[in-house]
């Protein structure tokens, strides 16, 4: 066995290389089974990003439905998703670039059922009885940008009039809507529904409605959400029983509504539940003899069965969502710590993998594993997953200690996990040591710990960061005076909010993240467009606060240099944001780097865009903390820096 070499942190050869992290990888989600079937979604970042339908079954294999140029997605609330559904080998789904619906059917030619010129569809449910397609529909046609007209819509699948077939309206009245789900006999319609200043995390309210005989919903009972609690996928079982989850107890936990009455399936302090920023969430599906669920606790998602009222862990590792009953066995998506992403299957008491998102080249010397640590905080507790470095071709010298990156996840209202992470693995094997923070805002850890940012974003989120530093740092794991930070979105925020706040930090890389919160908060879309009004308060009352919280405004109090990356599509933070905090930390002669990247929205999905930015950060590091990465293909500009 060879010795290892000692070499600087940072400077470490890694076996996680831009190609691996692009063209040899796949994103995998949106998990479904229908008959003997299971379907899924790949993102390839080597195709342009686009999402591919993929169907596996036992006598064919995998089976790609949606060749190029076809990119599966919907951009209704700007975040998309529930973008395909499949019922009795029927498929449909939505185009991404023009957001036209498709029908995929078995023995026929794939054929267009809507041109959608104006409007977007999301989160379908075929009501083959009435031969139509429930969908939510985001009607963009002579409206303002910022506050399109959100309705539930019948659409036949039997229109030879794409231009034509827009939808009937169903449900209308309400900011936003969610999960429009028919009875097994067809007779009811359950929907969730929220308005401003809500998010689906904060309140939203569970209707049901029964169906005349034209398929058009009378008038609609709430059944949950009057008091405030956020309800989740409210779903039914064969035998009518209406399902949902609800957070009415602090945490998100499963009940039932038959005759009038709510019941409890099994109080837990765990999350059966999440925040819904992507259509088609599932936190629970149906077994020939009760339910499987997922269930997150301090930060760990895995999955359970709950049978007549008692709950059984599965012994299936850590799972992206909820599995998907298939025969007698269970589909899912795997998130192992040590391992890519995968779709697996449990038959025969054997578990097989039918799809990974990429090769397993890491050795187990190579893979860095995630921590869970706790660490106290103003307020209490917060949380996080610590990675140290890891290769097994290099030492450090003698007494060095490793620089420390914290991540920070989007949102702010979402969550972290240890599972596998390529992202992750390209700097611990680089020798940098990791810590994701689940900071106070973040789902995972029940209600009231998401409220701390209740009027505290940019407070309590720099606090926790802060705090997990000092956590690792009294364990003797990082060099304190090397501690950069980096997060995309509101985890961008958070990073140049840290910047502006803190001297911890001493370097920072914002993906598209918020620099001036009232322009956020008066050029976004609609689902986030009063989202601001429990993080920071309405305005114009808290406008000071927006100000006092802005980086923009506070460029005065940085003094680390940073780097910024931004899509120029992107409509949900615009570029003039990145570009105007770059030219005010320019005009402070600070060390500031800025790229921007045509075709590329809210989140990167090019090969391209990937691949430099990943080099370009890694160099930025490199030049701040004084070592020289090996490998790289181009050198960061850094304005005020030689």
């Amino acid at each position: 066995m060879t010795e290892p070499r000692i070499a600087p942190f940072g400077s470490w050869e890694s076996p996680v290389t831009t190609e691996l992290m692009t063209g040899k990888t796949v994103g995998l989600g949106s998990l479904m089974v229908d008959g003997d079937a299971i379907y899924w979604l790949e993102s390839r970042p080597n195709e342009a990003g686009r999402s591919a339908l993929v169907r596996w079954t036992r006598a064919g294999g995998l089976e790609e439905l949606t060749p190029p140029p076809v990119n599966i997605g919907s951009r209704v609330h700007e975040y998309g998703g529930g973008a395909y559904a499949v019922s009795a080998g029927r498929i449909v789904y939505s185009e991404k670039s023009d957001g036209s619906l498709w029908l995929i059917e078995p023995g026929a030619r794939t054929r267009q059922i809507a041109t959608a010129a104006g409007c977007r569809y999301a989160d379908f449910t075929f009501d083959l009885a009435r031969n139509r397609l429930l969908a939510i529909r985001e009607d963009h046609r002579d409206r303002p940008p910022t506050d399109p007209k959100t309705t539930i819509v019948a659409l036949s699948l039997d229109s030879d009039e794409p231009a034509r077939n827009e939808g009937e309206i169903l449900v209308e009245g309400a900011d936003f809507y969610s999960n429009p789900r028919l009875s097994p006999d067809g007779a009811r319609l359950a929907w969730l529904a929220w308005d401003h200043p809500n998010m689906p995390w904060d309140g939203t309210r569970l209707l049901l409605a029964t169906l005349d005989s034209a398929g058009r919903p009378g008038a609609a009972r709430v059944v949950a959400g009057e008091l405030p609690e956020s309800v989740v996928q409210p779903l039914f079982a064969q035998d009518g029983t209406l399902y949902f989850s609800s957070d009415r107890t602090g945490w998100w936990n499963l009940y039932t509504f038959q005759n009038g009455r709510i019941e409890a399936l099994h109080p837990i302090e765990a999350e059966l539940g999440g925040p819904c920023w992507l259509f088609g969430n599932r936190y629970f599906a149906f077994t020939a003899d009760g339910l499987v669920c997922s269930i997150v606790e301090s930060g760990l998602r895995h999955a359970a069965r709950l049978v007549r009222g008692t709950l059984t862990r599965l012994d299936i590792g850590a799972v992206q969502e909820c599995p998907v009953p298939f025969g007698e066995g269970l589909a899912w998506i795997s998130t192992e710590p040590q391992a890519p992403p995968a779709v697996q299957l449990l038959s025969g008491g054997k578990i097989e993998t039918l799809r990974a998102s990429g090769p397993a080249v890491l050795s187990e010397g190579n893979i860095s594993v995630g921590e869970p640590i706790s660490f106290p905080t103003e307020g209490g507790i917060s949380h996080a997953f610590f990675y140290p470095p890891r290769n097994e071709g290099f030492v450090a010298p003698g007494g060095e200690k490793p620089p420390l990156i914290v991540t920070l996840h989007g949102g702010p209202t979402s969550m972290t996990t240890n599972g596998f992470s390529l992202t992750v693995q390209w700097w611990t094997t680089r020798g940098f040591a990791v810590v994701d923070v689940n900071y106070g805002g973040s789902t995972g850890f029940g209600r009231p710990f998401r409220q701390r940012l209740y009027g505290e974003w940019g407070v309590v989120d720099v606090v926790d960061c802060e705090a997990a530093v000092k956590a690792l740092a009294e364990r003797g794991l990082i060099d304190p005076s090397r501690v950069a930070i980096r997060g995309g979105s509101a985890g961008g925020y958070t990073t140049l909010a840290c910047l502006a706040a803190s001297t911890v930090f001493k370097a920072g890389a914002s993906y598209f993240g918020v620099a001036d919160l009232k322009l956020l908060a008066e050029d976004t879309h609609k689902f986030e467009s009063r989202y601001l009004d429990n993080l920071l308060g309405p305005l114009p009352a808290s406008e000071a606060i927006y100000r006092a919280r802005s980086p923009i405004f506070n460029v005065g109090k940085i003094e680390a240099p940073a780097i910024f990356f931004q899509g120029l599509d992107d409509k949900v933070v615009p570029p003039n944001q990145a570009e105007t905090m770059v030219e005010a930390m320019a005009e402070r002669q600070l060390p500031v780097a800025y790229y921007a990247f045509a075709g590329e929205g809210h989140g990167f999905r090019k090969a391209e865009t990937i691949r430099r930015t990943l080099e370009l950060e890694l160099g930025f590091y490199g030049r701040i903390f004084g070592f020289d990465p090996p490998g790289l293909t181009e050198r960061v500009e850094l304005r005020n820096l030689p």
